[in-house]
């Protein structure tokens, strides 16, 4: 028998696409994962403690290639955990949090941790530095370490019924998504200036003729994910964009591509 939530019945549904949709292209799970490690410097640390039981914690860390580096004191727990037992994961939460924050972005990388030696030792410290400048002021400290989480498993979830798993070497062969970090303005742009666009996109290009109106909610290299109103119900389509783009100066040309398809379809 499937897992399911229980649905008691009444639950709302979600309605179909009702055409093909024309272009469905998205980052991959790998491609996800990286954006959001990307974006900010602050996640949950798990650890183990010395009878085994799991330890949460608040931790910095910058990027070295995808992987993680910490700073961490032995005079923290989490520190002492990590010196005995390397094994650890890292939950990463997208920054700005919509109204429900089980609806935000989020990656959990998995796997253990290292002494980076040598020249790597090097790269690890400077990648720290840049992304928590804070770190120069007790990164040298005795009791402070620097450890690269090296990256052995990869969830990523992206709200409410999108989630995937990418492999240690997919996530550390992509590259982090180069528009949707910077995309708000443009969201926001798109949204208040070119609703009929948007739902012009939606009804020819996203699957939903029926739908009365749509709203951007993300846009990133590959193309737009729209929420759409319909008679039948709420829904979310993807529109790509003819084809992918690699700065966010691309995305208003992107953009008028795809609503000049739209009203020629």
């Amino acid at each position: 028998m499937p897992l399911d939530h229980g649905d008691p019945g009444d639950a709302p549904s979600t309605p179909q696409p009702l055409a093909p949709i024309a272009n469905t292209a998205r980052p991959s799970a790998a491609e996800e994962a990286r954006t959001i490690a990307e974006v900010t410097n602050a996640a949950t640390l798990a650890s183990l403690s010395a009878d085994g039981a799991p330890w949460a914690s608040f931790v910095t860390y910058g990027l070295l290639d995808g992987q993680p580096v910490l700073c961490v004191s032995r005079l923290a727990e989490h520190g002492r955990n990590l010196a005995s037992d390397p094994r650890a994961s890292l939950s990463i939460v997208t920054p700005e949090l919509p109204s429900d924050p089980l609806a935000a972005a989020r990656v959990t990388l998995a796997g253990f941790v290292e002494r980076p030696e040598d020249a790597e030792a090097e790269a690890a410290r400077a990648a720290h530095l840049a992304a928590v400048p804070a770190a120069k002021y007790y990164i040298d400290f005795s009791d402070f370490t620097v450890w690269v989480l090296r990256v052995e498993r990869v969830r990523w979830v992206g709200g409410y019924g999108r989630m995937d798993s990418a492999t240690a070497a997919d996530y550390r062969a992509a590259a982090p998504d180069p528009v949707a970090p910077g995309a708000g303005r443009a969201i926001t742009h798109l949204n208040d200036d070119h609703a009929d666009a948007l739902l012009d996109m939606a009804r020819a290009r996203g699957g939903y003729p029926d739908a009365t109106a749509a709203v951007c909610e993300v846009a990133d290299r590959y193309g737009l994910d729209l929420r759409v109103t319909t008679p039948r119900g709420i829904a979310v389509t993807r529109v790509g964009y003819l084809s992918p783009i690699d700065t966010l100066a691309e995305l208003r040309s992107a953009t008028v591509d795809l609503a000049r398809a739209s009203q020629a379809g």
